[in-house]
C-alpha cells in the first residue's frame, strides 16, 4: 500500500496537477475571502472568525477533490496497465487504499497553508487573540472528515469508465447529493431523518466545536462504503 501511495503523491507533483490543486483552492478561497466584495469577505464580516471559510470550502472541494481522483483508476484502465496491476502481490483492498491516501494526502497538503488564515484573522482580531478556537478546530475536524468522504466518492467514481470527464461529472453529482441534496429533500418533506442522511448537517455539527460520536460514525461509515464499493469494482475488473 505504502509503496502505491508513495506512487501516486510522486505521480501528482511530478506533474503539474498537484501543484495546480493546491494553487487553485488556496487562490479560490484567497479571492472570496479576502478580495472579493461580499458576505464570504472576512474583512467586510466585522467579526473575528472564519465561519466564511468553512462555508466555502466544501464547495470548492466539491469540484477539487474529483479533479484529483478522476484518474485514479480511470487513467489505468484507459491506459490498460489495471490488469498489470491487479497481479502484483498486494490485495485489492491495499491498492485501493493505497489509491485513496495518495489522494487524500494531497488534499490535505492543500489545506495546510490554509493555518495562514487562522494566524491572520486571530492577529485582526479585538483585542488580539479574540478568536473561537474551539470552533475553528471543530470546522477543521469537520473539513477533515468531509475531505475523507469526498476522496472516497471520488477514488470509487474513477472505477465507473475509463473516461476521465465521466468520472470527474459523476464524483462531483455523488458529493453534491451527499452534501446538500438530501437537505433539498428534507426540506420537501420536512423529514429529519432524510436530513441526517446528507454531509451537510454532520458538518455542521462538527462544526460547532462539539466532537459528537454520531458525526464522527457517519463520516467514516461513508468513507468505508465508497471504498468498499470501489473493491467490489477492482474484484469484476479481475474477473
Amino acid at each position: 500500500m505504502l509503496a502505491i501511495l508513495k506512487k501516486e503523491i510522486n505521480t501528482f507533483f511530478a506533474s503539474p496537477i498537484g501543484y495546480l490543486v493546491i494553487g487553485i483552492f488556496l487562490v479560490l478561497n484567497g479571492l472570496f475571502l479576502w478580495l472579493f466584495k461580499g458576505e464570504n469577505n472576512i474583512l467586510d464580516y466585522g467579526f473575528a472568525d472564519l465561519s466564511s471559510f468553512f462555508l466555502l470550502a466544501p464547495w470548492i472541494l466539491i469540484f477539487l477533490i474529483p479533479a484529483v481522483t478522476m484518474r485514479s483508476f480511470s487513467d489505468e484502465k484507459k491506459q490498460g496497465t489495471l490488469e498489470l496491476l491487479l497481479t502484483k502481490p498486494i490485495s485489492h483492498l491495499n491498492i485501493v487504499l493505497g489509491k485513496y491516501f495518495g489522494a487524500f494526502v494531497l488534499i490535505l497538503i492543500a489545506l495546510l497553508p490554509t493555518l495562514l488564515y487562522v494566524y491572520t484573522v486571530y492577529q485582526l482580531g479585538n483585542p488580539v487573540g479574540n478568536l473561537d478556537f474551539g470552533s475553528t478546530l471543530g470546522s477543521y475536524f469537520g473539513l477533515l472528515f468531509l475531505i475523507a468522504a469526498y476522496t472516497a466518492i471520488g477514488i470509487f467514481a474513477s472505477t465507473l469508465s475509463d473516461n476521465q470527464i465521466v468520472a470527474f461529472i459523476t464524483s462531483v453529482a455523488i458529493c453534491f447529493m451527499f452534501y446538500i441534496g438530501f437537505d433539498s429533500v428534507a426540506d420537501f418533506t420536512s423529514s429529519n431523518f432524510i436530513e441526517q442522511l446528507g454531509m451537510n448537517a454532520h458538518y455542521k455539527s462538527i462544526s460547532r466545536g462539539v466532537i459528537d460520536t454520531r458525526d464522527i460514525i457517519y463520516f467514516l461509515s461513508i468513507t468505508a462504503f465508497f471504498i468498499i464499493l470501489t473493491k467490489l469494482n477492482i474484484n469484476k475488473e479481475e474477473k
